[in-house]
């Protein structure tokens, strides 16, 4: 499969930046929230991305051997949180010929990887799973409603886990402490806010005098 090279310039514009790739029958989705978009023919495979962290979907999307014929076996997205050097990298899976092989690797707990010059590291994924028909003709849209329901937000490039930022959980007494500035707090409730929620809160906003 020929493999696609994006220069997208939402996905650049850092002076140091490195090439995402993916391995074989392996599809890019969705980087930092936005979709990558393929060819006609053929996946999106790779993308340059600057230094630092980026929120990745790829799902497994290839041919694979059915008995004596081939058949497309396609997996729900999948979305790492990948720390990007300056050096190229690669997400890879081990090589996957049947699809009762494939089956049986992705019903269990499947083992994603990131290659690079330095060596392999083991990524950790979260499955997307979607409600009802056409649930996944929209992945951008699942991406979205996903970091919204876990606090996340992609601010200038990266994704920022509000969560983790605001909520503070002492180990020892469980106890639960709201820290963070104000304005990091109001990113997070306005990251969980519903639309209808949101449009009230902006007419609130317009009627007082915050001058």
């Amino acid at each position: 499969m020929k493999k696609i090279l994006l220069f997208a310039a939402l996905f650049s514009g850092a002076v140091n930046a490195a090439t995402l790739s993916v391995g074989d029958n392996l599809e890019l989705l969705v980087v930092d929230g936005k979709e990558v978009k393929s060819g006609r023919f053929s996946h999106a495979e790779s993308v340059e991305l600057s230094e630092g962290e980026h929120q990745v979907v790829v799902r497994f999307d290839g041919e694979v051997k059915r008995g004596s014929k081939t058949t497309i076996y396609t997996t729900r997205p999948y979305l790492f949180d990948v720390n990007m050097t300056s050096q190229d990298a690669e997400i890879t899976l081990p090589r996957l010929t049947t699809e009762s092989q494939a089956k049986a690797y992705f019903a269990r707990d499947p083992q994603w990887t990131l290659e690079t010059a330095a060596g392999v590291t083991r990524l950790s994924a979260v499955e997307l799973i979607g409600d009802g028909l056409g649930a996944y003709s929209d992945i951008p849209a699942l991406v979205a409603e996903y970091n919204k329901k876990n606090g996340i937000i992609i601010e200038n490039g990266t994704p920022v886990d509000l969560q983790k930022t605001v909520v503070e959980v002492d180990d020892k007494t469980g106890k639960v402490q709201i820290t963070g500035d104000a304005l990091t707090q109001l990113k997070l409730w306005y990251s969980k806010a519903s639309q209808e929620e949101k449009k009230t809160f902006k007419i609130w906003m317009a009627e007082h005098d915050f001058s």
